[in-house]
């Protein structure tokens, strides 16, 4: 009550030292009244605030990406698939490199609008804004210079790698427009602005799906059309995020004096976003030796039986993904305000909300895996192996859920080395010697076992560790009470 109290006193003295009406100020005090919020508001309406938009923006992402794997797989055929399964490695190292620096600065954000540094905020805005473009032109132009090369190391063959090449080149020369777009997403969902993150990613769906029928099938573009209309559809809504960041009246907004790199907060930003940035990394790692082991043990189709898996898998994965982005700001903001009751409390809302999605999922993948496979492929021998490896892959997922949330929590309040540990025990420590050792043993099979049960393992591992520190946060937050 006091904080209350004592916020809406700050406020409304900040707007009596103003003697003529004055609509930036006033814009300005909602926005930082938004932020406060964060601190205030009851945790469960918080969270359905952040975390609905965020997963109405993760849930039409994913759709997109499916909508181009039904229009290529329907449109091209299923080797085009199987090519496409095979840029999922490009893909997360794309975005590996794209999050170090958006969920790194997004999250420096958030700990700083908790600390009510805005002066600070404003900088690492500007700073993230320089980083994305260097690392995009960067990653983008070596990539394309080797792209063969390391379409091959990561599984093409002679009938995947004409389609994976085709693809790439496309969505590599709009690297820059992917990492300011998905960059831009995070500081709005940091700069309490979760809805206009979710317009952002819902307009790109929309123009996305518009455009793959008109180029793959009007302008006969083939797989290379699904790649320009989601570059296309990405550079027009990121225009909208720019113009959002250009209105001065907003508490955060592109102004002279925050563009200069500044080694500190470049230091903060990448320190954070190293745990993001070792996730998808271990992630291209894995899907590479998971391609490879797909090759050997059951040929080309086997691996566009996985990149069907995959996306559906990724549907509710994406709307735990959500809960996170959800999650994300209220963590920091009450971490870096030391209120650890709240902080605890949006990770338990989380933790179950995850795990009850990932549970329909489980459903859905045992349950209804043909009706899913066919929305991608009427070939008889792609759906049999899609199927099966749904199966099994999806074998004990309500478990996933509870673990990337909290390993995101420790990300969210600044704890990078336990949210990379986590995320490095999944996929390297248990799943890559899986990946090696089933295989040989079971064939195809063994490569789909694998990932379930390397999850298993992480799960456990993962709740070993979070007992151990929600003690030592209630331990603090009782430190606090009794304080006061």
């Amino acid at each position: 009550m006091r904080k209350r109290l004592r916020t809406r006193y700050l406020l409304i003295t900040e707007k009596k030292c103003n003697f003529a009406p004055n609509y930036q100020v006033e814009h300005r005090m909602d926005n930082k009244t938004a932020t406060l919020e964060l601190g205030t508001k009851p945790v469960g309406k918080l969270l359905m605030q952040y975390a609905i938009p965020a997963i109405v923006a993760m849930v039409a992402s994913s759709l997109y990406n499916m909508v181009d794997s039904i229009f290529i797989g329907q449109g091209v055929g299923p080797m085009a698939i199987s090519g496409l399964a095979i840029t999922f490695p490009f893909m997360n190292l794309s975005g590996a490199i794209g999050a170090c620096v958006g969920v790194g600065a997004a999250t420096f954000l958030s700990v700083k609008l908790g600390q009510k540094d805005y002066s600070m905020a404003q900088r690492i805005l500007g700073n993230s804004v320089v980083l994305k473009i260097i690392t995009g032109i960067i990653f983008g132009a070596v990539c394309l210079w080797f792209l063969d090369p390391i379409l091959r190391f990561f599984g093409a063959t002679d009938n995947t790698l004409p389609y994976a090449h085709e693809y790439m080149v496309v969505i590599l020369l709009g690297n820059v427009i992917t990492h300011l777009y998905f960059g831009m997403n995070a500081m709005l969902r940091a700069a309490s602005k979760p809805r206009h993150s979710m317009y952002a990613t819902i307009f790109t769906v929309v123009l996305n799906t518009a455009l793959d029928p008109l180029f793959i099938y009007t302008f006969d573009m083939g797989i290379r059309g699904a790649a320009l209309a989601t570059v296309i559809s990405q550079a027009t809504a990121l225009c909208w995020q720019i113009k959002l960041f250009c209105n001065p009246n907003e508490l955060l907004h592109f102004k002279r004096g925050i563009y200069k790199l500044d080694w500190n907060i470049i230091k903060n930003i990448l320190s954070i976003g190293v745990s993001p940035l070792a996730m998808n990394t271990c992630s291209c790692i894995v899907v590479i030796f998971i391609n490879t082991a797909l090759v050997r043990h059951g040929g080309d189709l086997a691996v566009g039986a996985y990149g069907i898996a995959n996306r559906i898998g990724f549907i509710f994965f994406m709307i735990v993904m959500g809960i996170n982005q959800g999650m994300q700001p209220i963590a920091g903001y009450n971490y870096g305000a030391m209120q650890f009751d709240r902080m605890l409390k949006v990770l338990n809302l989380s933790m179950v909300s995850a795990t009850l999605v990932l549970f329909i999922g489980w459903l859905v993948g045992e349950l209804l895996p043909y009706p899913c496979v066919r929305l991608f492929t009427s070939d008889p021998e792609l759906i049999e192996k899609s199927v099966r490896g749904i199966r099994i892959n999806m074998l004990v997922f309500p478990l996933i859920g509870s673990q990337a949330v909290i390993t995101n929590f420790f990300q969210s309040i600044g704890k990078a080395k336990i949210s990379i540990f986590l995320s490095l025990s999944r996929q390297m420590i248990f799943l890559l010697p899986l990946l090696i050792a089933l295989p040989p043993i079971m064939g195809v099979d063994g490569v789909w076992a694998a990932l379930p049960a390397s999850d298993t393992v992480a799960f456990i591992v993962t709740w070993i560790i979070m007992f151990r520190y929600m003690r030592k946060f209630r331990q603090q937050h009782k430190e606090l009470t009794n304080g006061r």
